[in-house]
């Protein structure tokens, strides 16, 4: 047991804390090894009171005795609405010592994506992503611990963080790994639910076996307690009582031999039986009774500094009270006294005369729960139009008017509203939720009513699908809601349809939309949108004669305005995918251009389209062979996403697709590093969504072609990619590729059913595509053996469609599956003809494998060679070892 400590009531927390304090020693230790050491995490769990904030406070003592520079921000029961409140904590001190240009440098790129949610750069125009965000936030701390290492960052009360913090929170602790800092966080377990107790858990995860329960204190360590601390002759019986009444509760322990010293009590036997009334008065009921004792303006002073919460001053609270200066300094001087409010820890930061705070949160909570509901309501109110008279705008007011009773106030939702979209344009679209959630309760003025429930549907988009449906089929079933704003209404809600895998009724809102509208801008933007939603449905054509009216819309588009151009791009897409004329299919994309560039207000970050449009357009260059093309406007994608902060879906769909024209070109490593890449952000974003569909297919696609089966199988079973499938178009094809693994690890009639269900798949939706979806040459391989009259038919087939297409690419897998199936002479002479297409070919993958089998149709070193030395710069490791394998043979033969 811990013996002796400096004082009572800062050490009381430490008794019998020695393994917590070696453990914490240990990790600063390592920590201040050097800078290449580990970063590192404890988690102390634990009831009220027993001992966590003594803990980090021990924590920072041993820290800066080392040498470390220390960080600390603290959670709030009444602040949880606050989004990156203990971020802001934790950071500001830091960089609010620098001038702007410093703080600018230091965070790089991450300045204007992080800085507004930090409270040190305004916010940009357009909604931030909050993911992006969250990395920035990630990046910021990452950058600013080399510069101040070693660090330690200290977290109390991290069950009452804001949950943009802990989302921050969970992200760095799973990337302490390769850096050198030290993070202690102090929770209680339980009292929290939803995505904060997500990622509580996730932390904690993080932590492994560094997370600490703690526990109450033995009889004999709150035995030795009254001894230190009201003298050595208290007796046994006094002590076991103190015991008994506390339960071993540190803070419960120290504040009632407090009131045992201020009411001059023996510590005998004798007294033993007052305590427990003494007791009362620590916490709840007794607490508040005792601060009633106090006086009317005391209580009023602690009420209100129970509202503000955080950022407590007497002039503060003299206005929220409307008491005199004077009276108020008397107030905050009885309740120091009381042991209610005390000046805060220097070690915290700077801390200004008349600065405040409660002594333990305990007497913070039960403050506050004291406040009759209609004052509490009331005084929330008035404390909202202080924060708005200092000019610290409607998001900083925000979590005070949550709080004001609803009572029809139209003023009210205009500010919530206004906190809305503050609050979305710094990535916190969960604190805007309840702004606008709260202003449905107020409730708005009838004319105002549709436009907050589309608010809303937009604040959701990001985070919850099936809330935003909801939200803008209400605001679209109400009055109000008209003109551009409608039409912008009905493409979100088909958005978040798409997302919540109901393509169909995707569809069919915005075509009943488009029926209401006379010809014009509006009705060509919903017919567009429609058209986009049916070319990405992996289903069966619902629409009959679908393709012949966009051919026909299409042919009258010039391309003058953006919703012509959308036309453009996706009759493109539609004839690219149904295998038409590729010089055509080219010629329509490159009409939506404007001098060879996306047109304004159709760029990557542009949201009115969506990033479906472009994705198609990038899709049709990358499978006519232009892959340059397709290169470029997917690198302008990660560009874009990149330097505005979309972290989330945009972002893995940009790595996706920049992988798959990799994967088409044949750079095979930069397609796999690129893939992981997008898998790794939407693993994120959250499974079966389309987005992880494309970057797990691409991968596994990516890894059969370098000859990395095993590990392709082990993708597709870590991640599910196995029926069912999206109801989305998956480039590249899911059933195509799914087949060809199942064909690759020997699962020949698994592959085979699969491949044929591919066919009917193409066939349901009109594809005839050979190249985007393959399942023709690979079915035609499969059944070579076994069913060879089927196999001529399916190549024969692959040729024709591939011909009508007419890429070099096409025409030369054709060629290359025809020669597979051939021996002897034809089968040189088609293998010859493959490579001469597949050499024009931009697709070098292909051109090396064509190689490989024309030098072992022919016996050829000279073409197996060429073959190897194509397949290593590509990275097709498997294709290699065929190449060296198949040389060494023939050169045996011929020597």
């Amino acid at each position: 047991m811990t013996e002796v400590r400096p004082t009572t009531a800062a050490s009381a927390s430490l008794w019998e804390r020695d393994q917590e304090i070696d453990a914490i020693r240990r990790a600063v230790d390592a920590l201040c090894t050097d800078r290449s050491s580990t970063g590192s995490l404890l988690v102390l769990r634990g009831e009220a009171g027993l001992g966590k904030t003594t803990l980090l406070a021990e924590t920072r003592r041993i820290a800066e005795e080392r040498g470390c520079t220390v960080w600390s921000a603290r959670g709030g029961e009444t602040l949880r609405s606050v989004p990156f409140n203990v971020v802001r904590q934790l950071l500001q001190p830091a960089l609010v010592s620098m001038l702007p240009e410093e703080a600018r440098d230091y965070l790089g790129d991450w300045y204007d994506i992080a800085g507004p949610a930090l409270g040190i750069a305004d916010p940009g125009e357009r909604q931030a992503d909050p993911q992006g965000v969250c990395d920035g936030l990630v990046a910021a701390v990452r950058r600013l611990a080399r510069r101040d290492w070693p660090l330690v960052l200290l977290i109390d009360d991290a069950h009452w963080a804001d949950q943009e913090t802990l989302r921050w929170l969970a992200a760095f602790a799973e990337r302490l790994h390769d850096l050198s800092v030290l993070v202690v966080v102090a929770r209680r377990p339980g009292d929290v639910t939803g995505e904060r107790a997500r990622h509580l858990d996730a932390v904690a995860a993080a932590a492994a076996q560094s997370v600490t329960t703690l526990s109450a204190l033995t009889p004999d360590a709150t035995a030795g307690l009254p001894r230190a601390t009201v003298g050595a002759h208290a007796d046994g019986a006094f002590c076991r009582e103190v015991w008994a009444v506390t339960a071993g509760n540190p803070y419960d322990t120290v504040e009632l031999l407090a009131k045992v010293l201020d009411s001059e009590m023996e510590p005998t036997e004798a007294s033993a039986g007052e305590l427990r009334a003494l007791n009362r008065s620590a916490r709840g009921g007794g607490l508040v009774a005792r601060l009633e004792g106090l006086g009317v303006d005391a209580t009023r002073f602690a009420w209100a500094a129970a509202i503000l919460g955080t950022g407590i001053t007497v002039d503060l609270v003299a206005r929220l009270t409307t008491m005199h200066p004077e009276q108020a300094e008397r107030c905050a001087h009885l309740l120091g006294t009381a042991r209610i409010l005390t000046a805060p820890d220097p070690a915290g930061g700077p801390v200004l005369p008349g600065d405040l705070e409660f002594v333990h949160p305990l007497i913070a909570s039960a403050v506050y729960n004291s406040i009759p509901d209609a004052l509490r309501r009331a005084m929330h109110g008035i404390a909202a139009r202080i924060v708005t008279d200092l000019g610290l705008g409607a998001a900083a007011a925000s979590r005070h008017l949550l709080q004001v009773h609803p009572d029809d106030d139209a003023e009210l939702v205009e500010q919530l509203r206004e906190a809305a979209r503050e609050h979305l344009a710094v990535g916190a679209p969960d604190a805007a939720r309840q702004c606008l959630e709260r202003a449905l309760q107020e409730p708005p003025r009838p004319e105002a009513q549709a436009h907050v429930h589309y608010e809303l549907g937009c604040a959701t988009l990001l985070t919850a699908p099936a809330k935003t449906i909801d939200h803008l089929r209400t605001a679209l079933a109400m009055p109000g809601l008209d003109g551009p704003e409608r039409v912008d209404a009905v493409f979100r809600l088909s958005q978040a349809l798409l997302h919540n895998d109901e393509l169909e009724q995707a569809v069919r809102t915005v075509e009943a939309e488009a029926a209401r509208h006379e010809d014009g801008p509006a009705r060509m933007r919903l017919r567009a949108v429609q058209y986009m939603w049916e070319g990405i449905y992996a289903g069966e054509s619902a629409t009959p004669g679908r393709s012949a009216r966009l051919a026909d819309l299409a042919r009258t588009c010039t391309g003058r305005d953006n919703s012509e151009r959308a036309l453009l791009i996706l009759r493109g897409f539609d004839a690219m995918t149904h295998g038409e004329n590729a010089e055509e299919v080219v010629e329509v994309c490159d009409r939506a251009l404007v001098n060879g560039r996306l047109a304004p207000g159709l760029s990557w970050t542009d949201t009115e389209w969506g990033i479906e449009l472009l994705m198609m357009l990038g899709s049709s260059y990358a499978y006519t062979d232009r892959l340059d093309r397709a290169e470029n406007l997917f690198a302008e994608a990660l560009r874009s996403y990149t330097s505005a902060g979309w972290s989330g879906g945009h972002l893995a769909l940009a790595h996706a697709f920049l992988g798959l024209a990799f994967r088409r070109q044949g750079r095979l490593k930069d397609a796999e590093k690129v893939l992981r890449d997008s898998l790794r952000i939407a693993e994120r974003v959250g499974r079966g969504l389309p987005l992880y569909w494309s970057a797990t297919c691409g991968l596994v696609d990516t890894l059969l072609a370098r000859g990395h089966v095993e590990e392709a199988w082990t993708i597709a079973e870590q991640y599910g990619f196995a029926p069912p499938y999206p109801s989305t178009i998956v480039l590249p094809d899911t059933r195509s590729v799914r087949g060809r693994l199942l064909l690759a690890v020997g699962r020949v009639e698994e592959g085979v059913n699969e491949l044929e269900a591919a066919e009917k798949a193409a066939a349901a939706r009109g594809g005839h595509n050979p190249v985007l979806a393959p399942w023709t040459v690979d079915l035609a391989r499969a059944l070579a053996a076994v069913d060879p009259a089927r196999a001529a038919r399916l190549a024969a087939d692959a040729r024709r469609q591939a011909e009508r297409f007419g890429t070099d690419t096409a025409i030369g897998e054709a060629l290359r599956c025809a020669a597979a199936l051939e021996t002897g002479q034809r089968q040189v002479r088609l293998a010859a003809q493959a490579v001469t297409y597949l050499e024009a070919s931009p697709c070098q993958y292909e051109h090396a494998a064509a190689r490989v089998e024309y030098g072992l149709a022919a016996r050829s070193t000279t073409e197996l060679n060429r073959g190897l030395t194509l397949a290593r710069s590509c990275g097709a490791d498997g294709l290699a070892r065929r190449a060296e394998k198949a040389l060494a043979a023939l050169t045996g033969d011929l020597g």
